[in-house]
């Protein structure tokens, strides 16, 4: 027998976070024995996620990591079979199926649901790093409620940081929207919202260059910004920073088999997660630019699972 033999399973679900393993546990309970293959850190965005309040069932704050948890012990009680294997490349001409682990073994199936989610964009300075979760984050739906009264900034100048800066305000008492350029690249509607909303201010021209805080205990206490056509550099004292500068879905595996938007978002059927392979199923962030959420990227698992079945029973 080879070192790496071939697992096959019905549906073979790759990715992990609240779509993964949501997606889990509707195929197990319907008895496909699904094989969920994650990485090293399984659990995606919401193991970043400290304080989760919007998730539906939970009166009291929860944490992401717990959370990711429960999802991934639930699915196992019910019978997934979990694998920590990379997956390199996909074959989704044959039938069934075909995945390459990175560890050499090869993963067949007769379905598969795609959960590889999406990772937001960081400026990747030290101090924005050293911050994150204590008052640097990507996502204002998620930690907005923490800036009640406070003053807040957001770095980005599309939609996303539009959307952001306007959401942020329901909150902060201050957003300073921070741009690199002299005009937004967000839609003109959104832009004209923004520029009436007067708790915003716009700030052009300028980068971030550092993030100032304390340590002990770790919170933001203001920015360092540069002014890239004057070269002055200025602190500006607040209590938060978003970082909105887009995300990248994790697809460059179904590059040229599975359809996608020109940002990399796989595209699938209207109130459907079929892509344009049937048998193959899209859920979560890798599909959705629009929501984001932990409940709808399991709600879009238990979807995927749903139409595995029903494909699989046909």
């Amino acid at each position: 027998m080879s070192e790496n033999p071939t697992k096959h399973t019905k549906v073979l679900i790759i990715g992990s976070g609240p779509a993964g393993y949501t997606a889990a546990v509707y195929a197990a309970r319907a008895m496909l024995n699904p094989i969920l293959v994650h990485g090293m850190e399984p659990g995606g965005q919401l193991t970043t996620t400290t304080d989760v309040e919007n998730y539906p069932g939970f009166a009291e704050v929860i944490q992401g990591p717990w959370l990711m948890d429960q999802m991934k012990g639930q699915a196992k009680a019910v019978g997934t079979e979990m694998i920590e294997d990379h997956i390199s490349s996909v074959n989704l001409k044959s039938k069934p199926f075909e995945a390459i682990g990175e560890s050499g073994k090869k993963y067949t199936a007769d379905s598969i649901i795609v959960s590889t989610g999406a990772q937001a964009r960081w400026l990747n300075l030290k101090s924005e790093q050293e911050f994150r979760g204590f008052g640097v984050s990507a996502c204002a739906t998620c930690d907005g409620f923490f800036f009640k009264n406070k003053d807040v900034a957001v770095v980005g100048g599309g939609n996303a940081a539009v959307e952001e800066a306007m959401f942020l305000t329901k909150f902060a008492s201050k957003v300073k929207l921070i741009h690199r350029r002299d005009e937004l690249r967000a839609e003109k509607m959104l832009q004209k919202k923004l520029m009436e909303n007067k708790k915003i201010e716009i700030i052009w021209d300028t980068v971030l260059e550092d993030v100032i805080g304390d340590k002990n205990p770790k919170n933001v206490k203001g920015i360092k910004i540069k002014n890239l056509k004057t070269n002055k550099v200025d602190e500006i004292k607040l209590d938060g920073v978003f970082i909105a500068i887009g995300h990248d879905p994790a697809t460059n595996l179904f590059k040229d088999q599975l359809n996608m938007d020109k940002e990399g978002y796989l595209i699938t059927k209207p109130d459907s997660t079929e892509t344009n392979i049937p048998g193959v199923y899209a859920a979560g962030d890798v599909k959705d630019k629009t929501f984001r959420q932990a409940v709808t990227a399991a709600g879009m698992g238990c979807m995927a699972a749903l139409e595995a079945e029903k494909f699989l029973a046909h």
